[in-house]
């Protein structure tokens, strides 16, 4: 007897559950639709940050470039002046200091061409090259100061 009533209300149980528990396919699809509209703003948001991200990206390194072309300018206009000091030691000593001047102006020419050369790969690409390079000028800097300071020895 127990069990001739304890199957049909676990029937009937069931039924209810699953009655309760679905939704309607126009609900269904209501849902769809707001999960759709929902992913393509999301998509259009993202496509607008990752545009901004580029534009960003390019501005800095115009302004990178801007500023290590003044510096390329600069170094090479304190050489020129370095030459003309020079021009009046001995033979010996010219010799020597126009050796070190074509190796920093090749070190120069280098890094000029590594410039131009670069190719976007991403953000810490750039981070790790704008930092080498800085890095690679700042000593060329130091070798070409160090080597006026010899010479005003």
């Amino acid at each position: 007897m127990k069990k001739s009533i304890f199957i049909p209300a676990i029937a009937v149980f069931i039924a209810g559950a699953m009655f309760t528990s679905c939704q309607s396919p126009a609900k269904n699809l209501e849902n769809a639709e707001n999960n759709l509209q929902d992913a393509k703003n999301n998509v259009i948001d993202a496509k607008l940050e990752l545009s901004k991200a580029q534009q960003d990206s390019v501005a800095e390194y115009q302004q990178f470039r801007k500023e290590t072309e003044e510096k390329f300018m600069a170094r090479e206009k304190s050489i020129s002046e370095f030459k003309a000091r020079i021009a009046n030691e001995k033979k010996e000593n010219r010799a020597k200091y126009e050796k070190k001047l074509t190796e920093l102006e090749q070190k120069d020419s280098d890094l000029k061409k590594k410039l131009e050369d670069y190719k976007a790969d991403g953000k810490d690409t750039w981070t790790s090259f704008k930092d080498g390079f800085n890095n690679e000028m700042d000593n060329i800097g130091r070798a070409f100061n160090d080597l006026t300071a010899k010479k005003q020895k």
